[in-house]
């Protein structure tokens, strides 16, 4: 299954790339991220068998296992990508929160984009170590 992040805003050169760049590269299933404007811009096709996942704060708070057996489901059912959507400023519409599959949140505290694309990031690697029995996650 294609983790897919789409997010607002050019994330360039910073030390919030490095992290994003850090993560995607140690996830074993494939990902892609695609960035768009502020505004506008050409969102990429949504194909068959796509979960939309808005990061959203009125989203759901997962623990990072639910999260991980929540791929995992969608994977075991045939799903080909969870697309991740990262809104501008002012976040997503309710017309976007309907269509979405899952709002997912980090929270209640405001998270500037370019961070919440490391966290999220982050968790997707955290989510496919869980699902691999990888060390890399201790529940205390």
């Amino acid at each position: 299954m294609l983790l897919h992040i789409v997010a607002r805003g050019r994330i360039g050169r910073s030390p919030e790339a490095d992290l994003v760049d850090r993560y995607l590269k140690r996830i074993v299933w494939p990902t892609k991220v695609s960035e768009l404007p502020d505004t506008g811009g050409k969102i990429p096709l949504v194909g068959e068998q796509t979960k939309r996942i808005l990061l959203d704060e009125k989203g759901e708070t997962l623990s990072s296992t639910q999260f991980a057996h929540k791929l995992e489901r969608w994977r075991d059912d045939g799903v080909r990508e969870a697309r991740f959507m990262i809104g501008a400023a002012d976040g997503f519409d309710d017309a976007a929160r309907d269509e979405a599959d899952l709002l997912f949140s980090f929270g209640r505290a405001t998270w500037p984009h370019l961070l919440a694309r490391a966290m999220l990031a982050e968790q997707l690697f955290r989510a496919t170590s869980i699902l691999a029995n990888h060390p890399y996650h201790r529940e205390g």
